[in-house]
């Protein structure tokens, strides 16, 4: 069975965006990329970059860890501010909104229904991983869906904030093992979290 990876960036103090839900990591946002963590994503997570990322600097590999991305409306309208319909054609793209119409996109499908059962559906069917790129409202509706954490903490405290899971989330604990940590000299760590079989 294929896992749902929710692979973010994050401050210190737990949060993926500023209080407005600006995109983290563009100039002046709350978390800048430094050299040797673009480095980290190129060398172990090509696919999570997007498509004018991947193209100016000249990755062509599929990667082997996802071929299929989920995210909420919020994040998704990201790109179609600057006019992109679709950030990462090279994977198979699901956005889950209940307001958006039908996708202008052929490569992007709109997800209306519940979003666990369009996750489990996904996660029957072959193929490598899903990655959940965001955001903490759709993280937090798939909160027990979630096998995996890969959590790029970033050395910076927001305050306030869109959290990881958003502010609508029920309580109920899971419990993770830590699988994997790289920590890079610009001081952000890359975190690998499996969930434990018993949570």
């Amino acid at each position: 069975m294929r896992k749902l990876t929710y692979y973010v960036a994050t401050t210190l103090d737990g949060f993926i965006a500023d209080p407005t839900g600006a995109d983290p990591s563009a100039p002046g946002g709350i978390l800048t990329p430094t050299p040797d963590y673009i480095e980290q994503i190129i060398t172990h997570y090509p696919e999570t970059l997007p498509v004018m990322a991947r193209q100016a600097l000249g990755i062509t590999a599929p990667g082997t860890r996802f071929d299929t991305i989920v995210e909420g409306r919020r994040s998704y309208q990201l790109g179609l501010d600057i006019g992109v319909t679709n950030a990462y054609p090279h994977l198979r793209h699901y956005v889950f909104s209940r307001t958006l119409g039908p996708s202008q996109d052929p490569t992007v499908d709109i997800v209306s229904t519940d979003p666990v059962a369009k996750i489990r559906e996904l996660k029957a069917q072959d193929g490598l991983g899903i990655w959940l790129v965001g955001g903490g409202e759709l993280a937090g509706a798939l909160h027990a869906e979630i096998d995996e954490l890969i959590l790029k903490v970033n050395p910076v405290t927001a305050g306030t904030g869109i959290p990881l899971f958003g502010d609508k989330t029920s309580f109920s604990p899971h419990r993770y093992t830590l699988t994997g940590n790289t920590a890079l000299p610009s001081g952000a760590l890359f975190l690998t979290y499996t969930r434990t079989a018993t949570s």
